[in-house]
């Protein structure tokens, strides 16, 4: 097949390149900044060179070798990636007091195939370095108020260079996707060879291949990705995949029986186990998010384990894992910088003596959908918003109690009903309340109250990586705002938080 290259020197966007590129069905392999270049895949078409949180100007360069490959193949270095490109090859750059972080305009200074057909100038920068020249044989093809070059080329190479400071993989860049298509399509002549379809196909052979079988334990949510996960699974070792969904006592109203409800009708073999006491005890008190979320790994493990020994024979644990969640936790292809750790993420199979598998380990949630709307996935669990694997402990924010969890528990099925019976619901990618360790004064007849704080949030996203806060009618915010405070004792205040991501993550902690 063939596919494009994106060598990953740590960008918290690297796997967004490649997504958008899937979007497009184009085939797009990730490979680590030290790779081995003489052992690639066959069909390599061009190459990316991703972003990163270093510098050319560092002790700690990542080195790439671009001498050898130049000319073999087009190539596009994005940010860290075009400035590696430029001071490697006898450019310079230099660290400027015009640094650049979020949208910006581009100028076109001179025609290049990168540009064609692109209309809207508005981009995404996250920069401090500037390339102040050029190579020889290289120009200008965009500025912008703050930099002299915001991207460059050369076409006289028997393959072109190109190389921009802007982000085109997020959504912020308006034309991203378009000058990603202009490279992978127009200049790489990569075919469009990509789609869920082929993805769900090979993964269910990969799948029969490497678990034979063998006897599958498998964490189940309710959510789309482990849901997912296990029809995969299912497909391809049929009653030898075991679901365990669990209640932590972090889950959201009622909802560990309407999940075991769901499953009902898949043909999936799924056990529950309440747990509830197990995870809320130790919690208790905790303020700090992550001792959150290792103390809810850590029982996890132990319930997982106490599982297992019911079950004679099992050899593997399956996860749910997405992207998203390996990004942010640690580095599995490029040395991208830790943001949190992740509860799917870390030393569960070691501890259980099994081993691990995690099917949509390199998918992003919109994939994940088109994966399960292929497999026929239940509409109520396909279309369900995302929801953190550690629950309400890390929409609680401050120390833990079995009383905040229940407030946050009442609040949310009020905002949760409120957007489904408004409409709103299947409009946006996320939506739930966080319980604020503040409390104010209020009124309520004559009697003065002293209670939370709840924020609610809701955001506009396609996969997680970069999300915009939702728009949604003051009257329909005035509603669910004076329905939690009347039916919720303890909450006598509601805000609204309009924050996007990047800067701010999706969920508080």
């Amino acid at each position: 097949m063939e596919k494009i290259a994106i060598f990953d020197f740590g960008s918290q966007y690297t796997q967004l390149i490649a997504r958008r590129l899937r979007d497009m069905n184009f085939c797009s392999i990730i490979y680590p900044y030290d790779a081995d270049i003489t052992n690639l895949d066959k069909g390599i078409k061009g190459i990316i060179l991703s972003g990163s949180p270093a510098s050319v100007r560092g002790e700690n360069v990542l080195h790439f070798p671009i001498n050898k490959i130049k000319g073999k193949f087009p190539i596009l270095g994005i940010c860290y990636g075009a400035q590696y490109i430029a001071s490697i090859l006898g450019g310079d750059v230099v660290s400027s007091n015009k640094r650049e972080y979020g949208h910006a305009d581009i100028e076109v200074e001179n025609s290049s195939p990168l540009f064609k057909g692109i209309k809207n100038p508005q981009v995404w920068m996250s920069h401090s370095d500037t390339i102040s020249s050029l190579p020889s044989g290289f120009e200008i093809i965009s500025k912008t108020k703050s930099i002299p070059v915001a991207g460059f080329q050369n076409l006289s190479l028997k393959s072109p260079i190109f190389g921009i400071q802007f982000h085109p993989e997020v959504t912020h860049t308006l034309d991203g996707g378009l000058l990603l298509k202009n490279f992978a399509e127009d200049i790489c002549k990569c075919k469009k060879e990509w789609h869920s379809e082929l993805f769900a196909n090979h993964k269910i052979a990969e799948l029969k291949e490497k678990l034979q079988n063998d006897r599958v334990i498998l964490g189940l949510s309710g959510g789309v990705d482990s849901s997912v996960a296990a029809l995969l699974l299912h497909k391809a070792i049929g009653k030898n995949l075991f679901g365990i969904f669990v209640n932590n006592g972090l889950l959201r109203k009622n909802e560990f029986e309407e999940v075991l409800e769901s499953y009902k009708g898949m043909g999936l073999q799924v056990i529950g186990v309440d747990a509830s006491e197990e995870f809320l005890q130790p919690l208790e008190g905790i303020d700090d998010p992550e001792k959150k979320r290792k103390i809810i790994g850590n029982v996890f493990i132990k319930v997982f384990e106490r599982e297992a020994k019911k079950l004679s024979n099992i050899k593997w644990l399956a996860q749910g894992t997405i992207y998203p969640d390996v990004i942010e936790s640690v580095s599995v292809l490029g040395p991208s910088v830790t943001i949190k750790s992740h509860h799917n993420v870390g030393g569960l199979p070691e501890k259980m003596g099994l081993k691990l598998v995690e099917p949509l380990r390199m998918l992003f949630k919109d994939e994940v959908r088109k994966v399960g709307a292929f497999l026929k996935l239940t509409p109520n669990i396909l279309n369900r918003h995302p929801f953190p694997g550690p629950g309400l402990a890390i929409r609680v924010l401050g120390a833990i109690t079995k009383e905040k969890i229940r407030l946050n528990q009442e609040a949310d099925a009020i905002f949760i009903k409120a957007l489904k019976d408004s409409g709103w619901y299947d409009k946006v990618w996320q939506a739930g309340t966080i319980l604020l360790p503040v409390k104010s004064v209020g009124v309520m007849g004559d009697e003065r109250t002293y209670e939370y704080t709840l924020a609610i949030r809701c955001v506009h996203s396609s996969d997680g990586m970069t999300a915009e806060w939702v728009n949604l009618p003051y009257d329909l915010l005035g509603s669910i705002s004076n329905e939690i405070i009347n039916n919720v004792k303890g909450i006598n205040r509601v805000v609204y938080d309009i924050s996007t991501k990047p800067p701010a993550t999706i969920e508080w902690e």
